[in-house]
């Protein structure tokens, strides 16, 4: 297959294919932490690339048991053998899966299959019995059910001059199970330990083969014979084996073999890390170029102690081959049979990174695609903790188990098309407050009136749809709402009282001049310069400032979401009455992901009491819902953010 073409010129074509390639174009224009208990979504690593295996949502804001969900597929491999590939989607899906750790374990997991299938044409009907019976098998030999699906099976476009192009026969299998611990779930992202150990498992017991591969692909070929899972019980017990790894937090970092085979694996596990590469021997794996592209699902596992899960794999009768360990050097130095190989791990990452750079360009425009890829290595997520944080409970004086009210009141205000009230609301109850959930009709009809409540928030999300831009449609219920205005007027005339706006609440802010009492003239929000919907975590600095929610938070850096389509700040020159409390940590795009000027993520009144801001801070108060987070074996309960709200009920217990 490979004529006189070297692995590594090939290389780079494979990681260029859209099925191997970077998704980044796709994950940055959808919401990735909405509601507050996202603990693991698309992306990970300090450079926020979408490379985790699986999604995991936790069922509440206390963040222990969640429900973690993955997808499989294998189109290229069921045109070969409409059987295997079957076996290959329902193994991707629980590859992916497994490193979350499942509640009952793989009897645990439910299947769902989505079948998309040329039917009525020849062959085509036998082929799908051939790979519906297959998953079907193979289903019940892991002891997994299929309750549900979905089938499409016309997948075929016909041409006015009788030309027909039928979509490859396939299923994709989506997994889902329920999560004992959403903390102990398991990314790829390799971490600087020099001394852990990469251990291969392979899962599919049979041999390597390039049969469907994405290799075979870049030469135009169907590469023979495709992968398979030749021993169900095998699989299932290093499934079970994992799982009790990851059950008793013994991996690292983990990843699966799939589209772009072993090399594709060891370059991701890197991808996301600025520095440090690996050294890897896979004279074991038997010939480098096969061993290197097979897509046999398999696993790889960085772990601390080799001896102790080799033992545990061992018992469960699972094999494992120990085949290299991190490097402080940015390459991958792969050995075989006495040969060497050293490949530039940031050269490939950019090649692995172009798919993504080319479609951005049809959503973003060349400028801000080319801004990307130029920038999205160099904008590593960072923190600079205050010297004071614990990141503990009792550090703050919370109880997240309180049931009695405090006498400190207040109000999370919402219109139609808002979505982060709940999260904002155990935020303020965590931190002490005792939370009223206020709709504008409650202010329209007179029902809430503001009167009793010390602190108000104006939530994110898409107010009315968000169809007149910035909150307008919700500033104008405000405005042209007598009640309304004047439990909003009455509420701001007071000296005792706090209010804060995040993401559409902040735009609430600015069009209604709250934030400098109408002295800010012509402040504005504007569209990102992307044009786009930007979703991201990025990195925030909080400059010396007397804010009372910030102000104790001055010099930190700090990693919180944004999710927008209109963040940036058109700050006229002449406009007083407020101070810049917050910013992005990086000028350029797309660590500045609105385009504001000075990188401004939030404002705050002179006297610090009115804060507007377009990051959430409600969606990072616990680690588990950072997307990158230094020192996880620190087992904070909370992050810096919490700081925030605490401060905020001190501030008003003081008044």
């Amino acid at each position: 297959m490979f004529s006189t073409i070297s692995f590594e010129e090939l290389l780079p074509e494979v990681l260029k294919l859209e099925a191997v390639g970077c998704k980044d174009w796709l994950t940055n224009k959808v919401d990735r932490s909405v509601t507050g208990r996202v603990a693991m979504q698309q992306c990970a690593g300090e450079i926020q690339l979408p490379l985790n295996n699986l999604g995991i949502v936790a069922l509440d804001y206390q963040g222990r048991r969640g429900v973690a969900t993955s997808i499989g597929h294998a189109p290229a491999a069921a045109l070969i053998n409409a059987a295997a590939g079957s076996r290959l989607a329902i193994a991707e899906a629980l590859t992916n899966i497994v490193w979350s750790p499942i509640e009952g374990g793989l009897a645990g997991v439910s299947l769902s299959a989505n079948w998309m299938w040329p039917c009525k044409n020849e062959g085509e009907d036998a082929r799908l019995y051939s790979a519906v019976k297959a998953a079907s098998d193979f289903a019940l030999a892991l002891g997994v059910n299929i309750p549900t699906g979905k089938d499409s099976l016309s997948m075929t476009q016909k041409y006015p001059d009788g030309k027909k192009v039928y979509a490859p026969g396939t299923v994709i299998i989506s997994a889902v199970g329920e999560v004992s611990d959403v903390r102990k779930a398991v990314s790829p992202v390799l971490k600087p330990s020099a001394e852990s150990t990469l251990l291969y498992i392979n899962m599919s017991r049979s041999p390597l083969t390039l049969g469907g591969s994405s290799l075979a692909q870049v030469l135009g070929e169907q590469g023979g014979t495709p992968p398979d899972v030749a021993d169900a019980a095998c699989f299932a017990k290093a499934f079970a084996a994992v799982q009790t790894l990851v059950e008793k937090k013994l991996i690292l970092a983990g990843h699966d073999v799939s589209s772009g085979g072993l090399i594709t694996t060891l370059l991701e596990m890197t991808f996301a890390n600025v520095e440090g590469g690996l050294e890897v021997d896979l004279t074991p794996l038997g010939q480098l170029n096969v061993a290197l592209f097979a897509e046999n699902p398999a696993l790889v596992l960085q772990v601390q102690d080799a001896a102790t899960v080799k033992e545990i794999l061992h018992a469960c009768g699972v094999e494992a081959v120990a085949i290299g360990c991190p490097a402080t050097q940015r390459v991958l130095r792969i050995f075989h049979n006495g040969q060497k190989y050293k490949l530039n791990i940031d050269e490939l990452r950019d090649a692995w990174y172009r798919p993504s750079y080319l479609l951005d360009r049809r959503q973003s425009g060349e400028a801000l695609a080319l801004a990307r890829l130029e920038s999205y290595k160099s904008q590593p997520v960072r923190y600079r903790f205050p010297q004071h944080f614990t990141g503990k409970f009792s550090g703050y004086g919370v109880d997240p188990h309180r049931r009695v009210a405090s006498g400190v009141r207040a109000a999370v205000v919402r219109e139609k098309g808002s979505q982060c009230e709940r999260e904002t609301a155990w935020a303020l109850y965590l931190a002490g407050f005792d939370v009223r959930d206020v709709h504008m009709t409650d202010l329209a009809s007179g029902r809430e009136t503001l009167e009793d409540v010390s602190m108000v928030v104006f939530v994110g999300g898409f107010s009315n749809s968000d169809v007149l831009g910035s909150a307008k449609g919700w500033a104008g219920t405000f405005l042209y709402s007598g009640r309304a205005r004047q439990a909003l007027e009455r509420f701001y005339a007071r000296r005792d009282t706090l209010s804060l706006g995040v993401c559409n609440g902040c735009q609430l802010m600015v069009e209604l001049g709250l934030v400098a009492q109408g002295s800010a003239a012509g402040m504005r929000m504007l569209p990102n310069d992307s044009r786009k919907f930007e979703s991201g975590f990025v990195s925030v600095d909080v400059p010396q400032n007397s804010s009372v929610m910030l102000g104790s938070l001055s010099g930190a850096r700090l990693g919180i979401w944004v999710a927008h389509r209109e963040g940036k700040f058109d700050i006229p020159p002449e406009a007083e009455g407020y101070s810049v409390v917050l910013r992005y940590a990086y000028d350029a795009y797309p660590g500045n992901p609105n385009g504001s000027r000075g990188a401004v993520a939030g404002i705050c009144s002179a006297d610090g009491r009115h804060l507007a801001m377009m990051p959430h801070p409600e969606r990072a108060i616990h680690p588990w819902t950072c997307a990158c987070i230094p020192d996880l074996n620190r087992d904070d309960d909370v992050t810096p953010w919490m700081e925030a709200f605490v401060r905020a009920r001190e501030w008003v217990e003081r008044c």
